[in-house]
């Protein structure tokens, strides 16, 4: 395993990749190490050129920029190489918040690591973090999901794999897409479940709305601007017996059948839920008769 160098004067005696958090709304959301950091880079590779240059510019920080997005994420991380080799330190930064969490970064900061040059995390700003300490949801674990797969039947069996745990799910979601995947999440998880939406954190029309799964996407039908900006969506896992009960384990098994051959559905069903494989084959054979 290779040491990755913290802040300090080992890390600015040799070249480095700095994985830098940015505000994701609110331009007053940056540390302090990290303006420090960006003053001092030779260059920075960023997602969009175009939204970091607003956010140097406000700070009056002038460096050269390398695009690192995720259809040429491999190639860029060659160029990140070629400036660590030339003994200059480059910073990472997303368009907002924490890069490589369901944002580009992690093809390069492999790359760099693999190289064997350090890679050093300057945290801040995160999306789900932030909605997590502002939801009043009391969990001992969490799980982070990230963004729920864009076609109907997939994002449906994506949630089937996640029905039966006991943690904390925590989405993000993008407007046009909210209300589609709020109304799969009420029918595979159930609609009793609490939900908190999340939307437009540190900016000018932030809200946080906690509500029963069942009634969110009405509640955001209602009015059209609860539809605007970006999204996270925090819900309660599956508790206590809810997590292993016959109706669950039939509703994974049901939407699994609706896409998959009989025989891979019953599978995959019986790995999720943990139910015997030959009860769930004869329902699922019930389920075909119908």
């Amino acid at each position: 395993m290779k040491d990755t160098a913290h802040h300090g004067e080992a890390a600015a005696k040799r070249p480095s990749l700095y994985v830098v958090a940015t505000p994701i709304g609110n331009l007053a959301d940056i540390t302090l190490r990290a303006l420090d950091v960006l003053r001092r880079v030779d260059a920075v590779a960023a997602e969009d050129t175009r939204i970091t240059q607003r956010l140097l510019k406000h700070y009056g920080i002038v460096v050269p920029l390398v695009t690192l997005h995720q259809h040429n994420e491999r190639d860029a991380a060659q160029k990140i190489l070629r400036l660590l080799e030339q003994g200059k330190s480059v910073a990472l930064v997303s368009d907002a918040g924490t890069p490589a969490i369901s944002d580009p970064g992690a093809v390069a900061v492999a790359a760099v690591r693999d190289a064997g040059y350090a890679v050093v995390p300057l945290p801040g700003a995160n999306a789900a973090v932030g909605a997590l300490s502002a939801a009043g949801r009391v969990a001992a674990h969490f799980l982070f999901c990230g963004f729920l797969p864009q076609q109907r039947a997939a994002r449906r069996r994506e949630l089937a794999t996640l029905a039966r745990l006991p943690y904390l799910l925590i989405f993000y979601e993008a407007p046009h897409r909210v209300i589609a995947s709020i109304a799969d999440l009420a029918d595979v998880l159930g609609g009793e479940r609490q939900i908190t939406i999340a939307r437009e954190l540190t900016k000018l029309y932030e809200s946080i709305h906690a509500c029963k799964l069942g009634e969110a996407a009405a509640w955001l039908a209602r009015d059209p601007n609860r539809l605007k900006g970006e999204f996270v969506l925090l819900v309660d896992g599956a508790a206590g017996e809810d997590a292993q009960d016959v109706p669950m384990a039939r509703r994974v098994l049901g939407i699994l059948a609706a896409e998959l051959p009989l025989k891979q559905a019953v599978k995959l069903a019986t790995e999720i839920t943990g139910s015997r494989k030959n009860e769930l084959y004869a329902a699922a054979l019930e389920m075909k008769k119908r």
